[in-house]
């Protein structure tokens, strides 16, 4: 599916980010390993299917800062080849700090705008850069993650929520931006996943999550990487300015 093809998975040392570049790699792809946490993104290249076609990569990026990104985009062609572009980008890169609304820090609020909401601005907005200047270029793909606090709001989430908000406005602007160059841009907003990001959720907190949720289940990783994958593959070439919900059918 994705042979010959690069791909950048930001977040990529573990939870959602690691499966992503699980499933890729299983479609072909080289992949490109992205995290703060470098070891993780080693570990991850550990895990990951390679054959002959297939080169990857662990690099310690902090998507906030905007010459961390332009670095990791510049480290592509010398890793592929001169003429070599990454055209599967899928931005998991997130953080919380949680606290109640009245009571939360500037700092606190900034961090997670920063990494979350900004960074995936950054690498979205680098990535177009490049394949729109790549004449050669048959198609490129990006996948925004978001979360269905996003959607409903969550509380002692303000600024996750916000950052996750955001995240689905800036895509379906990319997408109406970027489609003329056949860029697309889609974005899917996981529900309750089993990730470290759901450790410190209370017990009692949890189960009356689950109640709602029709399904009854918190999701796997996987079940949101594979949609990920499809909304990178050409499988949907027509789709694109899209928020793909895998919630169980917490928000519909």
């Amino acid at each position: 599916m994705f042979a010959k093809r690069i791909a950048i998975v930001t977040g990529g040392g573990a939870g959602i980010g690691r499966a992503v570049c699980q499933v890729l790699a299983k479609e072909k792809a080289s992949v490109i390993v992205a995290d703060r946490d470098l070891n993780g993104a080693k570990e991850t290249v550990n895990l990951l299917n390679s054959s002959n076609d297939q080169q990857h990569q662990a690099m310690e990026v902090d998507v906030s800062k905007i010459d961390s990104v332009r670095s990791m985009f510049d480290t592509v062609p010398k890793i592929f080849g001169t003429d070599s572009i990454a055209t599967l980008i899928t931005n998991c890169a997130g953080i919380t700090r949680d606290g109640w609304m009245i009571e939360m820090k500037d700092e606190d609020f900034t961090a997670v705008i920063d990494v979350n909401l900004k960074g995936t601005f950054y690498v979205t907005q680098i990535a177009c850069r490049i394949m729109k200047e790549m004449k050669r270029m048959q198609s490129g793909s990006i996948v925004n993650v978001g979360s269905i606090s996003g959607k409903i709001g969550n509380m002692g989430q303000i600024n996750y929520a916000a950052s996750k908000s955001g995240i689905e406005g800036l895509t379906r602007t990319a997408a109406r931006e970027m489609g003329r160059y056949n860029i697309r841009c889609n974005a899917v907003v996981p529900g309750f996943i089993e990730t470290n990001m759901i450790d410190t959720v209370p017990e009692n907190v949890m189960a009356g999550l689950l109640y709602l949720t029709p399904m009854g289940r918190i999701g796997k990783p996987e079940e949101v990487a594979e949609a990920i994958k499809f909304l990178l593959s050409d499988q949907s070439s027509y789709i694109t300015g899209a928020t793909l919900q895998i919630s169980g059918g917490l928000f519909m």
